[in-house]
């Protein structure tokens, strides 16, 4: 029987076990604690971040790693990419057979720049890395669990991988498209959420809806420019994984990141906000991670730049609009075409 395991008791990674689970799938979600498991499996629903959703008879919820991953077919990381390696270091022993490897972290390592799939290839042992996958696009989580109409794309080196994972998530309302560049996808789900601060930061100040649709697209371009520097395919960043979550992203009040940016732009400092969020605000740590991996590239990436200014240098929000606005011309399609 094909088993499913989900680690990371996250909203992202309740709400894949939810859906995997309401198909009828086996699926064991993977708490960090004897007592976070133990509240979760009491309560029947992950009361912190999705209290309406009541688990479906399928889903049982565990701390053990053995149990959690040692028969399952499919082991899903829904982790912060900062506790990323951890979490798969606490579990890789636990790994029996061939499992698919779907990453559902969407950023970058802040220390090293790398991508989820290459925290993955390093810790794991080499039988496994072709079976790693990742999954991104415009998910926002409440709306899947309220049954809501929507879209995403996992990506695998290996066409068979992403089939197996596809055939698993898919459902009549979650629709699932595959993809083979593993790069271009896992950057899309990354950078977009700096573009979202930007996209909230706009909002907050009231920047008139010329001026973000400016900067959402100005944003899609040099994510676009990272990633086939990075060697990704730029066909990706029209798609789900990139124009699609960024539209999300960028528009929904029910983004974390976005919250963030409209936050910021009321004077907040960053770290109350943070210490306020239930969440990890993934496109914080992903900026400082961008900006290193496009000096590593030679890639120019002034919004990551900005952002990076005003989240970690204490630039002033207006300073840093008119330092984008006041950049010499040039070619819309300069450092792609």
């Amino acid at each position: 029987m094909t088993r499913v395991a989900v680690v990371g008791a996250t909203t992202w990674g309740t709400t894949l076990a939810v859906l995997l689970a309401r198909k009828g799938w086996p699926v064991t979600l993977l708490a960090r604690t004897p007592e976070e498991s133990a509240e979760l499996a009491s309560a029947q629903r992950n009361a912190r971040f999705l209290p309406a959703v009541e688990f479906p008879p399928h889903l049982r919820v565990t701390h053990d790693p053995e149990e959690a991953v040692s028969e399952a077919s499919m082991v899903i990381l829904a982790v912060p990419s900062s506790t990323m390696r951890r979490n798969v270091l606490r579990v890789r022993d636990a790994f029996r057979g061939e499992p698919v490897l779907l990453s559902a972290s969407k950023g970058l390592e802040m220390e090293s720049g790398k991508r989820m799939s290459q925290v993955l290839e390093e810790v794991l042992p080499e039988r496994l890395h072709s079976r790693i996958s990742v999954l991104s696009g415009p998910n926002l989580a409440l709306e899947i669990m309220e049954g809501k109409p929507a879209s995403t794309v996992v990506a695998s080196r290996r066409r068979v991988v992403a089939n197996q994972a596809q055939g698993l998530l898919m459902s009549s309302t979650f629709r699932v498209y595959t993809n083979d560049d593993m790069v271009g996808v896992e950057l899309g789900g990354a950078l977009k959420n700096i573009i979202a601060l930007g996209a909230g930061i706009c909002d907050g100040l009231k920047s008139g809806d010329n001026g973000k649709a400016a900067f959402m697209t100005r944003g899609l371009a040099e994510i676009t420019r990272l990633g086939v520097a990075a060697g990704a395919s730029p066909i990706t960043f029209a798609g789900l994984a990139g124009l699609g979550d960024l539209v999300a992203t960028c528009a929904s009040p029910l983004s974390r990141n976005y919250q963030v940016g409209r936050m910021l732009a009321t004077g907040r400092p960053l770290k109350e906000i943070q210490a306020s969020m239930k969440n990890v605000v993934e496109g914080v740590f992903t900026t400082a991670a961008a900006v290193r991996l496009a000096a590593d590239l030679g890639v120019e990436m002034p919004i990551a730049s900005a952002t990076y200014k005003v989240l970690f240098e204490g630039m002033d929000l207006k300073q840093a609009v008119a330092e984008l606005m006041g950049r010499p011309p040039r070619a819309e399609w300069e450092g792609l075409v």
